[in-house]
C-alpha cells in the first residue's frame, strides 16, 4: 500500500517502545497508512539497545542515553546533547526514508528548533503535549518561580507558535494551550492516552503475590520527585502504625529517578517488611501484579502540574477493574471517577483511612471494578482517542 504520508516522531523522555502513549501513536498511524520513523534515546541497562530496529513496520532510531541530570548544567548538557542527536538522526532518516511531517512529544520544549529549519522544506510540524513543563518545573523546585521556570514558559510558547496542530492529553492542557499559547481552538485535538487491551491483559490472581499478607496494594509508575512516593511511603507508616493495620503488603511497580531515594525512606520509617520495590517489570509482571491487587493507588499530591495531568497509572488501574484510593485532583475525578474515593489533597491520614476502609469493605470494591473497567471499555479505551488523533493529521491537509 503507497503510504498516505511520511512522519518523524521525535521523543527523549523515553525510549521507545517504552513509551507507551507514544508507541499507540506510532502504531495506530502506521496501521492508518503512515510511514513511521521515532527517533528516541536508548533504554537505561540493557533494554531498547539496538541503535536501529524495525518493529511492528515501525523504524525506531536511537542514540545513546545521556547520564541522569540532577543539576542545572546537568539538565542544560542533556537538552543539548539530546537536540543534537536528534537532529543528527533526522537529517539520516530526511536522506534515506523522508518525512512530511514532525511530530515532536514534549518534554522538552525545544524542537521547535528543528521544526523551524524543516519548515524552510516545506514540513508540517505537531507538537504533542504530553506534560506541563513549567508547572512540573515548580511541583519539584517547590513552587520556586525563578529564570528557570520563566526560560520554560518561553520555551512552550514558541513550542505552540511553531506548531501548525497541537495534540493534546485532556481538556486542561487544552485551555492553556490557548490561554498561554494563543492557539485557536480549531487547531488542538485532545488525543487521550487510553490503555491499549493488548497489552494490558486481566489475568487469574496469584495469591503468592500477597507473601502471606490479607490483602496486597499496588502503585504503578515511575517514582520522581514530583510523583508523590513520598506521600505514598508516609500514608503506608499511618497504616501501619496509628491504623495498626499489618494486613496489606505494598507493592511498587517502576523506576525513576528518585527510586534509591524512596527506598532510603522506607528503611528510614522501617517499612521494609511491608513494602517491596520490583524497579522497572515486564508487561507479564504488571499483568500479573495488577490483575492480584485489592486495590491500587495514585498518591500524586496536589500541585498545579499534577491537578491538570491525566495520570496513566489511573487508566491502567481501571483496566484491571480495580479500585483506587487518589487525593482529589481535577484530572484524577474526570478519569477515574466513582471508580476511585478521594482523600483531601495531601492528607496521608486521610489517605490511609481510606485504603482502610477500602480493604474492609468487598462490596464497594466490587462494585468500584466495575465501574472502573466499564468506563474504560466504553470511554476511555486508546480506540476512543485515535480518531482525534487522524482528525489532527488530516488537519495538516
Amino acid at each position: 500500500m503507497e503510504s498516505v504520508g511520511k512522519v518523524l516522531i521525535i521523543v527523549q523522555n523515553l525510549p521507545i517502545p517504552f513509551d507507551r502513549r507514544v508507541w499507540l501513536e506510532a502504531t495506530s498511524l502506521f496501521s492508518e497508512g503512515y510511514t513511521v520513523s521515532v527517533v528516541s534515546p536508548k533504554g537505561k541497562g540493557s533494554d531498547y539497545q539496538e541503535g536501529h530496529q524495525i518493529l511492528e513496520g515501525i523504524n525506531i532510531y536511537r542514540y545513546p542515553a545521556p547520564p541522569e541530570a540532577t543539576n542545572f548544567i546537568g539538565y542544560f548538557y542533556e537538552f543539548i546533547y539530546c537536540w543534537i542527536m536528534t537532529a543528527i538522526l533526522s537529517i539520516k532518516i530526511w536522506r534515506s526514508i523522508g518525512f512530511d511531517i514532525i511530530h515532536a512529544c514534549n518534554p522538552p520544549e525545544t524542537y521547535f528548533l528543528l521544526a523551524l529549519f524543516y519548515k524552510l522544506f516545506q514540513k508540517k510540524f505537531i507538537f504533542d503535549h504530553h506534560d506541563l513543563s513549567p508547572e512540573m518545573y515548580l511541583a519539584k523546585r517547590n513552587g520556586k518561580r525563578d529564570f528557570l521556570y520563566r526560560g520554560l514558559l518561553l520555551l512552550e510558547y514558541l513550542t505552540f507558535k511553531t506548531a501548525d496542530v497541537i495534540i493534546t492529553t485532556n481538556q486542561s492542557h487544552k485551555e492553556i494551550a490557548m490561554s498561554r499559547g494563543g492557539k485557536d481552538e480549531d487547531s488542538i485535538f485532545i488525543v487521550r492516552s487510553g490503555p491499549d487491551f493488548d497489552r494490558l491483559t486481566l489475568l487469574d490472581p496469584e495469591p503468592e503475590l500477597k507473601e502471606g499478607y490479607n490483602y496486597l496494594a499496588c502503585y504503578l509508575g515511575e517514582m520522581c520527585p514530583q510523583d508523590g512516593v513520598d506521600y505514598l511511603l508516609n500514608t503506608v507508616d499511618k497504616y501501619i502504625n496509628q491504623l495498626g493495620r499489618k494486613d496489606t503488603k505494598f507493592v511498587l511497580l517502576g523506576g525513576g529517578s528518585a527510586l534509591n531515594e524512596m527506598k532510603a525512606l522506607s528503611k528510614e520509617l522501617d517499612l521494609d517488611k511491608f513494602v517491596r520495590f520490583t524497579g522497572r517489570v515486564s508487561d507479564n509482571d504488571l499483568c500479573r501484579y495488577l490483575s492480584t491487587a485489592d486495590v491500587c493507588l495514585d498518591p500524586d499530591p496536589f500541585t498545579d502540574w499534577s491537578n491538570q495531568s491525566t495520570m496513566n497509572k489511573i487508566m491502567e488501574y481501571m483496566t484491571f477493574g480495580k479500585p483506587i484510593v487518589a487525593f482529589d485532583l481535577k484530572e484524577n475525578r474526570f478519569s477515574a471517577k466513582d471508580a476511585a474515593v478521594y482523600a483531601e489533597p495531601n492528607d496521608v491520614i486521610e489517605y490511609a483511612s481510606l485504603i482502610s476502609s477500602l480493604m474492609d469493605d468487598e462490596d464497594k470494591r466490587q462494585k468500584m471494578q466495575v465501574i472502573g473497567r466499564q468506563r474504560v471499555e466504553n470511554e476511555l479505551a486508546w480506540e476512543y482517542s485515535k480518531p482525534n488523533l487522524f482528525k489532527a493529521y488530516a488537519r495538516l491537509g
